[in-house]
């Protein structure tokens, strides 16, 4: 008797415990995405740096910021965009703004080094959001892909965020306190693979690596890095034109990636984005992967029909 009344116990208990477990999730999710209270970025210091800042989430991200009273280093490739967005912040928000124009895809790491070093002498370096990057215009095979749109993917994804990230840190060790918030993407870390897009997605996971592992290397040095994981937001880069309920503006995107800076290493700052993951996930992976295939291999053609050599797209 004793034996049974302990079965029935125990397996109360694993029942308790399997029904507490996603209630207990689900109330962290809430808490997380809408009752945490976003963190005072000026903590860090007074000043941001943005790379990819004249487009799509670089520069939502950039008036969001200045709306938080953060003085601004813009770094781009076209000195015309970049003084386009000075001249659009300032009317706004009266802050300190510097630009540094740098054509990552065609600079040395060296170079980009000089350029960012010189961009920030003697600047309170707070935060630095690593936005910019390079995608391909459409779906395409990876021999179809052209060795200056190969080069350009993976100088801007790779060599330029971590020459950018090397040429930041300094500052923020010297004073103990700093944010590096690099802008992943779903191909990499939401889904298994993304296929058509190879190239892309693996700068991608490169991305999500490094900032992984350099946070654990700095967390106790006082710099809290982060890779935020956007899923489709409606910019150049994406195509999509119009937002939606899952496919948010540049500007509603930048507003939940602000609350965000300082907590988790790896997160979907966007809610839908979250419940998009939660699909995906609960989804048999050769289902997911078969039906993301087929919908590229549709863009790829329909990209081919409209041009069939294409040009490397800039965040």
């Amino acid at each position: 008797m004793e034996f049974h009344q302990f079965v029935v116990s125990a397996v109360s208990f694993v029942g308790f415990i399997l029904i507490f477990k996603p209630i207990l999730s689900f109330l962290k999710w809430v808490w997380v995405m809408f009752l945490r209270p976003a963190k005072n970025l000026k903590d860090y210091g007074s000043w941001a740096i943005i790379t990819g800042a004249t487009d799509g989430i670089g520069k939502a991200l950039a008036f969001e910021l200045a709306s938080k009273g953060l003085s601004l280093v813009l770094v781009g490739r076209n000195p015309e965009k970049l003084e386009l967005t000075y001249e659009e912040i300032r009317q706004k928000h009266e802050v300190d703004i510097r630009t540094v124009v740098i054509d990552l895809a065609k600079s040395s790491g060296q170079d980009i080094s000089r350029a960012i070093e010189d961009g920030i002498e003697g600047l309170d370096i707070g935060i630095l959001i690593n936005n910019a990057g390079v995608a391909f215009p459409y779906a395409r095979f990876f021999h179809e892909v052209d060795s200056e749109l190969m080069m350009s993917v993976m100088k801007v994804n790779i060599d330029g965020l971590t020459w950018v990230t090397r040429s930041v840190l300094p500052v923020m060790l010297s004073k103990k306190k700093g944010a590096i918030v690099n802008i992943g993407s779903g191909s990499s870390v939401v889904l298994s693979s993304y296929p058509l897009f190879s190239i892309y997605a693996a700068t991608k996971a490169y991305l999500a690596m490094f900032s992984r592992c350099i946070y654990l290397e700095y967390k106790q040095k006082g710099i809290d890095v982060q890779c935020q994981v956007p899923l489709f937001v409606a910019t150049k880069m994406s195509k999509f034109k119009r937002s939606s309920f899952f496919i948010p503006s540049a500007e509603m995107y930048s507003k939940a990636s602000i609350r965000w800076i300082g907590y988790d290493h790896l997160c979907l700052p966007y809610w839908p984005h979250s419940l998009q993951w939660f699909a995906l996930h609960s989804l048999p992976d050769a289902l997911v992967t078969r039906f993301i295939f087929n919908y590229l291999l549709g863009t790829s053609k329909k990209g081919l029909q409209k041009d069939s050599i294409g040009s490397p797209k800039l965040a």
